[in-house]
């Protein structure tokens, strides 16, 4: 029995419902594979300076001398402590037998002494976090023009503090990938240095990289 044309497009479009199923369905199948394997792509990555910083090889480096310093100038502070102690002790004992005037010319040395010791060692203090932030402000600048490089590979136009984001999806955030390609360009910073480094074509942070 033929079908009446009516009746004929009913079922072509049953079969194309069909046939539209089917192929959602493999697609559907084949997706998940296809979505681990491809990040996809965005315009604004993210970044954990800190994490940049304490886990790349160069940051490491400065964060050990550093500490080597600190250590250092504890046992500095230790012995002078120690022998300050002592100087103070055997004025003590001096005192007795000692006219007052004699004493107290002694007292006011040792009261002067101690006061530069404490002057001394907490500029020395200072002067080591000095160091640890313009150690700090040096490997990121030698690392933007490595961040810069690798936001172009990316097709990226900015590269965000992930801290100053409240909310990012981490598909986008691009630290792991940021920390070893710092650690191939720049190592430990032995060749660098913990030094600002001369040049870096014009290029600071927050500023924008070189169009490709």
């Amino acid at each position: 029995m033929a079908l009446g044309p009516k009746r004929r497009a009913y079922v072509w479009m049953i079969g194309a419902w069909a046939r539209a199923v089917l192929v959602s369905a493999v697609l559907a199948i084949g997706g998940p594979a296809v979505a681990q394997t491809a990040a996809p792509a965005s315009q604004i990555l993210t970044l954990d300076q800190d994490r940049l910083y304490a886990e790349s090889l160069y940051g490491k480096a400065l964060e050990a001398r550093l500490s080597a310093s600190t250590q250092a100038l504890a046992a500095e502070n230790r012995k002078m402590e120690a022998d300050l102690a002592a100087e103070e002790a055997d004025l003590t004992q001096k005192r007795p037998t000692m006219a007052a005037n004699a004493f107290q010319t002694l007292a006011d040395a040792f009261d002067a002494k101690v006061e530069q010791v404490r002057a001394d060692q907490a500029a020395k203090i200072e002067a080591m976090k000095t160091q640890r932030e313009e150690g700090r402000k040096a490997f990121f600048q030698a690392a933007l023009p490595v961040l810069a490089k690798l936001m172009q590979q990316m097709g990226a136009f900015a590269i965000l503090n992930r801290s100053a984001v409240v909310v990012v999806f981490d598909s986008i955030d691009v630290t792991d990938r940021a920390i070893a390609a710092v650690d191939e360009s720049l190592g430990d910073g032995s060749t660098t240095g913990p030094r600002l480094p001369a040049s870096t074509d014009g290029l600071t942070l927050g500023t924008k990289a070189p169009t490709p």
